[in-house]
């Protein structure tokens, strides 16, 4: 063997690495110390083992450093770091050439495998790549699942049941050295690994094999599998460690800058109130309440519907409030579907939750490295449910900022029986949260059947490590507890560094993380009420550090079972070193940290900014394919895409009025977004847009265009004006045409469907006194729909009748411009009532709904066939 083939050991710090090739061949043995682990590596391609029977024909080494800023995470500002690579370059029996590339850093090592010199493509059909866990050990582990949301449980390795695990794999190998098993790296190329527990072995130790999630992937020529980690050390160095991120690759230039990525708090109704997605009124008061409590962000989960999301944006944004969509990843697995990201992103909405995907195949990451790429083109955050774990993305793609890969709060939801335990969640910490943002929406004081106290749930919100931290409960939960109000108010938006200062996977988890001079704590424990003692001197604090401690009331052992419901009280300390906190049965405590002197609280309501203005808020397009709008001289425009705008510096043909600018009503349930100060009223200096859509634009239908005007930092205060391509010759069916605005009491108003119940798409087909119709509105009252005609309409026809789906009767009406032109009483069994309506010259036609007794709610309300008739557009 010539000496650059000869083994060489690698090393940064205590951890220390080094492949050689005995005759049961390739290997890799890592110490700390002492001797760790010996992996055998290879893996086998087309079916055979490239890891055996192997030759090693050259060794190159290098330095392999940078610096990188994470815009979230555990430790969010610039990084650097610097790993010895060494390149271990095989031949088979073969004559294939295959590589193991070792990486050694800080706090652990990583390999991966390539294929320098493959012609064509191969298939990948498993690895040798295998740790075995000493007699002795204990592992924190989770029964394999592709979206990662099984219970995690502690277990001697002698009790590890044979079978399939999760990543992140933590193990206790002595009395402070642990091993926490994961991946980095992975993109499209590969598929996703987990181990694979054997049968317990003589002496008592197990072996862990990295497995695929598919069969076998096809492969090309390079690097052919992400970096299997190997994180080695203390505790406090595995919950602080960046190895994972250190090891993704760099971001992209266009993403060095990305500013526009806004970590922080998050409001959210789906938990607490399942159909309120569908509820603007519901929607603005999550806004209201996140306002005041100085949150940065509102998440709107499924039911949302697009002909109000403009409307909560704008809203939101006086607020300094950003906005985020709930949507399932098969509705953007095509290039018509990832369409809608520009869509959302022209509302001036901020980012989106992608859930569902529920796949670690190679298949299910080329799909996300297509939304990676999208998304960061448009400038929109991404939270990743029903996902795969963190693989060091957020350095890679700084706009994804959640995951969920946990089983969270929403497990309360769907499976009152399948609480979360204390146990459960203190394993957190040591384990999912190393590798990454973990979305497990915590603080959830309403939750049926909960075990843990309610200082345990507030410690969550530190415990808990996501870029946009969504808070499980209703916004009226928090408000209702004052001292966890508070503490929320005053919770950073963002972390500087993570320390650990105290606990175990089996007990008790103890986590600072900085912001700024001030550190927040969260303590979280399993098991029976007692003291848990909390070091400081990590921190940095300096003498007589004010501490601010709100924790379980009462937790002695007197509380029992019922901690729960012992509410929290607040205590105030001075000290240096340590502070001893009592906690309840499964439960914990949030703190806060300042330096002698300096100010504990800071927190305040978000400032209020007004609209810009705009006018008109509906415009249509005239003959010359534009449509002109009117709005502040500092104000700038976000259009769909495809669409374009001029500003206007001479008399337009259009600006003397006529239908191309048709303002359209206020909202049922609240001014206007685009209020302000019209120019007919000798407002500030004005620009006006000559606006011109796409060519997509059909007749009837209509466009959002965002008003912007710089706000709140990042954030833009945005104003909306639809412009609509004016009917044509012909009939419409309501059904088809878009809503300007809708109000409806249990979901969106539903086309061509039932009202059913408060989800989209939830109904059935349209019945009323058994009679069956294909066409037409689903409502439950109060709704009322409002359509856009333009004045070109001459009649409207249809009938209205109570659903079979429901009982009871209720009020309708049509109003024409605000006037009402049809009035009925429809009831449950009756047939359907009809109307044949003169609308000539009408702007606007709203179709209204409304119980007709307080015995009546309930009652769904279906406008069937309902058809606007335009025979002239010379108007």
């Amino acid at each position: 063997m010539s000496d650059d083939v000869r083994p060489r050991r690698t090393g940064a710090g205590e951890v220390n690495a080094w492949i050689d090739n005995p005759d049961t061949g390739a290997r890799l043995t890592v110490t700390r110390g002492d001797e760790l682990l010996r992996v055998p590596l290879g893996f086998s391609v087309d079916g055979t083992d490239l890891g055996t029977d192997a030759e090693l024909v050259h060794v190159s080494e290098r330095t392999v450093g940078d610096r990188f800023t994470l815009r979230s995470g555990k430790s969010a500002g610039e990084h650097d770091y610097e790993h010895r690579e060494s390149v271990h370059t095989f031949r088979a029996a073969g004559g294939v050439e295959w590589q193991v590339i070792l990486r050694v850093g800080r706090d652990g090592v990583a390999l991966r495998y390539a294929l320098p010199a493959l012609d064509g493509t191969a298939r990948v059909t498993g690895e040798r790549t295998a740790v075995t866990l000493p007699a002795g050990s204990r592992s924190w582990v989770l029964d394999y699942q592709t979206w990662y949301e099984t219970p995690r449980f502690g277990v001697d390795t002698a009790e590890l049941a044979s079978g399939a695990y999760g990543l992140p794999f933590l193990t206790r190998l002595d009395g402070t050295t642990h091993l926490l098993i994961t991946e980095s790296g992975i993109d499209g190329r590969f598929a996703g690994a987990h181990v694979r527990a054997g049968e317990p072995e003589p002496g008592g130790g197990r072996t862990l094999h990295f497995t695929l999630a598919d069969e076998s992937v096809e492969v090309a020529r390079g690097v052919v599998t992400p970096w299997r980690v190997f994180l080695v050390g203390p505790l406090a160095e595995l919950v602080s460690s960046l190895f994972v991120e250190e090891l993704a690759p760099a971001v992209a230039p266009e993403l060095a800058g990305a500013t526009w990525v806004r970590p922080g708090r998050a409001a959210w109704s789906w938990w607490s109130d399942f159909y309120s997605g569908a509820q603007l009124a519901k929607q603005r008061h999550f806004v209201d309440v996140a306002a005041e409590l100085g949150w940065e962000h509102l998440l709107i989960d499924c039911g949302w519907e697009e002909t109000w999301v403009p409307e909560i944006v704008a809203y939101a944004s006086r607020r300094g409030i950003q906005v985020h969509l709930w949507t399932i990843w098969r509705d953007l697995n095509s290039p018509e579907d990832l369409r809608k990201l520009a869509l959302w992103r022209s509302w001036g909405v901020a980012g989106i939750k992608v859930d569902f995907m529920e796949s670690e195949s190679k298949d299910r990451y080329r799909w996300y490295d297509t939304i990676l790429t999208e998304s960061a083109r448009l400038g929109l955050m991404v939270n990743f449910h029903g996902s795969v774990i963190p693989r060091g993305w957020m350095r890679t793609f700084p706009q994804v900022i959640g995951y969920e890969a946990i089983r969270g709060a929403e497990y309360y939801v769907f499976f009152e029986n399948q609480a979360l335990t204390a146990a459960h969640n203190v394993i957190q910490p040591f384990t999912r949260n190393i590798v990454g943002a973990m979305d497990a929406t915590p603080v959830a004081f309403g939750a049926a059947g909960r075990t843990t106290s309610d200082g345990h749930e507030l410690g969550l919100s530190v415990a808990f490590e996501c870029g946009i931290t969504h808070f499980a409960d209703h916004v009226d939960a928090y408000t209702a507890r004052p001292l966890a109000a508070r503490f929320l108010a005053e919770l950073a938006p963002v972390w500087d560094e993570t320390v650990l200062l105290a606990g175990d996977p089996d007990t008790h988890a103890v986590i600072a993380r900085r912001a700024g001079d001030r550190w927040f704590i969260g303590g979280i424990a399993t098991g029976e009420a007692r003291v848990i003692h909390v070091p400081l001197d990590r921190l940095g604090a300096g003498p007589d550090a004010q501490v601010w401690i709100v924790g379980d009331a009462s937790p002695g052992p007197d509380a029992g079972d019922a901690s729960s419901a012992l509410g929290l009280m607040e205590t105030t300390v001075t000290v240096t070193d340590a502070v001893e906190v009592a906690v309840a049965r499964d439960g914990g405590f949030a703190a806060i940290v300042a330096p002698a002197g300096a100010d504990v609280f800071r927190a305040a309501p978000r400032p209020y900014h007004p609209a810009p203005a705009v006018h008109p808020s509906v415009a249509e397009v005239g003959a010359d394919g534009t449509a002109l709008i009117t709005t502040d001289a500092g104000a700038r425009l976000r259009l769909p895409a495809g669409w374009t705008a001029d500003r206007v510096t001479a008399p337009h043909p259009h600006q003397a009025g006529g239908p191309h600018q048709a303002g359209g009503p206020h909202p049922a349930d609240g001014p206007h977004p685009a209020d302000g100060p019209h120019p007919a009223d000798g407002g500030a200096a004005e620009i006006r847009w000559a606006v011109r859509p796409g060519a997509g634009l059909r007749p009837g239908r209509l466009g959002v265009v965002t008003v912007e005007r710089d706000g709140d930092g990042v954030v833009p205060v945005v104003a909306h004006a639809r412009v609509v391509s004016p009917l044509t010759a012909g009939r419409y069916a309501m059904s088809d045409l878009p809503m300007i605005e809708f109000v409806n009491e249990d979901g969106p108003v539903e086309r061509d469907q039932s009202n059913g119940g408060g989800n989209p798409g939830d109904g059935g087909p349209m019945r009323v006194a058994g009679q069956e119709f294909e066409r037409g509105l689903g409502t439950a009252p109060y709704s009322e729909a409002h359509f856009h005609l333009g004045g070109r309409a001459e009649s409207c026809t249809g009938a209205v009748g109570v659903d079979d789906e429901s009982t009871g009767r209720a009020r309708v009406s049509v109003l024409a411009d605000d006037r009402e032109i049809f009035a009925a009483v429809v009831e449950a069994g009756n047939p359907v009532t009809t109307f044949d309506l003169a609308v000539q010259g009408v702007r606007t036609l709203c179709l209204r709904s409304e119980a007709a007794g307080p015995d009546d709610s309930g009652v769904h309300v279906d406008w069937v066939d309902t058809t606007v008739h335009v025979t002239s557009v010379n108007r």
